[in-house]
Parts: C-alpha cells; sequence; structure tokens
C-alpha cells in the first residue's frame, strides 16, 4: 500500500515537473510605428491570445513598407505587414515572401496638396515638387500612379522628407504634395480644412490590394502550423475589434502615443479600407487571386519584374472560414 502511494506521488511530482511546451517565437515587423490599423495586435497581445495559442510575438517596429520586406525577406522578422506592391516588388528582387492575410482590401494611396498652391486636381501635378520618405509605398509606387493620372513619373520632383514632417512641409510650402495612407486623412483635413486638395488613387483607376500579412516563405513552409495559429488569432481580432473597437484603440493608445480620440476616428478609416472586396464570399483577410493578378500585373509592368502568379505570392489556406468578409461603412 506504501509503496503504490510513494508510486503514485511520485507520478504526480513528475507530471507537475515535466516542462511547459516551448511557444513558438514570432517577431512580427510593423510597416511604420504603432497606429490604430495595427490595433487588434496589441489588444489580441495584451488578452493573451497569443499566448494562448502558444505563440511568443514580439512586435517590432517599422521604417516603412520596403523596410518591413527586407527584414521579412532576409527572415529576419517571420511575419512583417508590407503594402503588397511594394512585397511584390521586393519579391520580384528575391525576397521569398507570401501572403497570409489581407488588411487593407482597398488601396490606402492618398495624394494630398493645398488648394492654395494652384493645384486642382491631378491633372496640375506636373512640375510640382512632392516630398515623401524615399521607401514610402506611395512613392516607391509612383510610376504605377503616374501611370493612373495620365502624366509621366518624372514629371514632378521628390523631396527626401521624414515622414513625421509630411504635413509640416505641406504647410511651409516647402513641398506642394505629398503622399499618405488614408488611415490618417483626418489629419490633413484638420489642420488644412478647406484649403485641402485630395485625391486617392482608388477612385482614379489605381486600386491593387494594400497592407497585407507577408510571411517569410522558408519560415512559412517550415512552420505551418505556426503560421496558422498567428494568423487566425489576428484574423479573429481584427473582427472583434471591427465590432467593438474602443477595447482595441486602448490598447494601442500607448505604443502609439495617440489619444484614444485621434485613433478612433483613424480606426473608422481602416474599416473602410478593410471591406468590400469585388470578389465577396470569402473569409475575412481573404484574397481574390484575379485581383492579387492585377496586382501583380500592374508591378510588373512598371517595374519590368519577373512573372509571378497568384499561387506562389499568396495563400488563403491559413485563414479561419467561418469568419465572415467585413462591409465597408459609406464614405
Amino acid at each position: 500500500m506504501i509503496r503504490r502511494m510513494l508510486l503514485a506521488a511520485t507520478a504526480a511530482l513528475g507530471l507537475s515537473a515535466a516542462p511547459a511546451a516551448a511557444q513558438d517565437r514570432i517577431t512580427l515587423v510593423l510597416n511604420w510605428l504603432p497606429g490604430s490599423d495595427h490595433a487588434p495586435l496589441y489588444w489580441a497581445q495584451q488578452q493573451n491570445r497569443y499566448r494562448d495559442a502558444n505563440i511568443a510575438l514580439t512586435i517590432e517596429n517599422g521604417r516603412g513598407s520596403g523596410f518591413a520586406a527586407q527584414r521579412t525577406g532576409s527572415g529576419q522578422a517571420q511575419i512583417g505587414i508590407v503594402d503588397s506592391p511594394s512585397a511584390l516588388q521586393a519579391r520580384a528582387q528575391g525576397a521569398d515572401l507570401v501572403a497570409g492575410m489581407m488588411i487593407y482590401v482597398q488601396s490606402p494611396y492618398g495624394i494630398y496638396w493645398k488648394r492654395s498652391s494652384g493645384i486642382t486636381g491631378p491633372q496640375d501635378f506636373r512640375g510640382r515638387r512632392f516630398g515623401a520618405p524615399p521607401a514610402d509605398a506611395a512613392r516607391v509606387m509612383w510610376p504605377m500612379i503616374a501611370r493612373a493620372i495620365g502624366i509621366q513619373p518624372n514629371e514632378v520632383t521628390w523631396v527626401n522628407i521624414a515622414p513625421e514632417a509630411k504635413v509640416a512641409s505641406l504647410q511651409s510650402g516647402a513641398i506642394q504634395a505629398t503622399t499618405h495612407f488614408y488611415n490618417v486623412h483626418y489629419i490633413y483635413e484638420r489642420v488644412f480644412g478647406d484649403d485641402l486638395g485630395y485625391v486617392l488613387t482608388r477612385d482614379i483607376g489605381f486600386n491593387p490590394y494594400g497592407n497585407a500579412f507577408w510571411i517569410n516563405g522558408p519560415w512559412l513552409r517550415a512552420n505551418r502550423d505556426a503560421a496558422q495559429r498567428f494568423i487566425r488569432v489576428t484574423q479573429a481580432a481584427y473582427r472583434d475589434c471591427l465590432a467593438n473597437p474602443a477595447p482595441c484603440v486602448e490598447a494601442v493608445s500607448g505604443p502609439a502615443a495617440t489619444s484614444v480620440e485621434d485613433l478612433t476616428v483613424s480606426w473608422r478609416l481602416v474599416a473602410e479600407l478593410m471591406g468590400d472586396d469585388p470578389a465577396g464570399n470569402r473569409p475575412l483577410g481573404g484574397m481574390d487571386p484575379a485581383r492579387m493578378a492585377t496586382t501583380i500585373e500592374a508591378v510588373r509592368t512598371a517595374f519590368n519584374a519577373p512573372e509571378m502568379t497568384p499561387q506562389q505570392v499568396m495563400t488563403n489556406e491559413l485563414l479561419d472560414p467561418s469568419i465572415p468578409s467585413h462591409r465597408a461603412p459609406a464614405r
């Protein structure tokens, strides 16, 4: 009897002393500094959703889509948030990247100017001075945007400025136009009021897929289960934040160093960009191969890139098919 009790106690101690399963370590590099579009990530991490999925997630600040693509493509980060045309351009240059979940179904590119500068629309861009960082996604894609407008890319002059200097440079007249993602549109409206002029490229015929979670290809092939757990936790977090944004913007307000009020306004613009893929009937974050093919063709034409197929650059298989796509609020 005593021997049986000792054996039972030993077995119990052995079970309690057994080490927990090692978590899968994933580094996610953002496209820029934390903002409203990253709120679901910080909220899910705050709620221990990644930990509960056996993922040890590290979120790194980014310095543009080009930087995120380079860091992810080289394997320094397993996953990066990258503007899709920038990711495809990086892939054409040798980076092995695969899109696992689309964030911006609609292109986020916007071009902003002051009406008092004499610009009345894109037809007046010729000879103007544009300012943006070299890695700015819309600047990188300028050849394609210019083609949609109907001008030559070299008909504007680009000036290098820091990301945080865009609004001030436009105010001062140091530049006459700049590019920015639509999720900060409210800032331009607030600063420039009735003097604001702008155009969204999706309204002038250039509407490629936007930001997505792009995954390092070799890591994905070796760690498909971990990649799927990350994508599904993230997909569910975006769904929950679309339904109830308040706790999500609260979670990112500290890392973003931005007020909850401003983040709430910005999140509404993010929600607009996330919805209404013409293909429809896809889960949240799902991608249409035909739409991706159009995005690939735009990049290939603009940069003389090698041919790629949607099957090579994207997968919907990591997503939870039961999470429905999002309907964009009216503008």
